[in-house]
């Protein structure tokens, strides 16, 4: 399993800088893409110490609930998730384990797309349509670059370098 990410931080005023911190990175056998806040990568990236899945348990169930516990716990201690409307909300980020790519959203559920493939971030939309239109490539890399490259190309919040890895 691939996952790419760009380098950009944009604020709420459209301000941009190119960050040299990433939003890619490994925690234990997870490999996670975040987008919404670099405090809620650092978080995820540092502090989350999540429990090692069951061998043969129904992963899935495992993100829904062990994983999913110990990042709102992680979140919680870190002072970053917050209550909107009497409900919490973390942020959004992509975990890559085992083959498999879960997206958790912001209300902690947890998705995994049927494609194989998925996105996160201002310009998951651009990116996602050019992962579709280069679903027959054989090299994951190349998909992400050329997704990237499209999101870049038509969001003002991706920028290069972009970074990959491996899981």
């Amino acid at each position: 399993m691939f996952i790419g990410a760009d380098s950009a931080g944009v604020d709420s005023n459209y301000g941009l800088m190119v960050r040299a911190d990433r939003k890619l990175f490994r925690n234990g056998e997870f490999l996670i893409g975040f987008t919404d806040s670099f405090r809620m990568g650092q978080l995820l990236g540092y502090v989350l110490a999540p429990p090692k899945p069951r061998e043969g348990a129904d992963l899935f169930a495992y993100m829904v609930t062990d994983f999913v516990t110990a990042v709102r716990d992680c979140l919680k201690a870190g002072g970053y998730a917050r209550r909107v409307e009497e409900n919490e909300r973390g942020g959004q980020f992509l975990v890559a384990v085992r083959g498999r790519l879960f997206n958790i959203e912001g209300d902690y559920q947890v998705a995994e797309a049927s494609d194989g493939f998925d996105s996160v971030g201002c310009a998951a939309d651009v990116a996602l349509g050019a992962l579709y239109a280069t679903r027959s490539l054989p090299d994951p890399r190349a998909r992400l670059t050329e997704a990237l490259s499209a999101a870049q190309r038509f969001s003002a919040g991706v920028r290069e370098p972009f970074v990959f890895e491996q899981n």
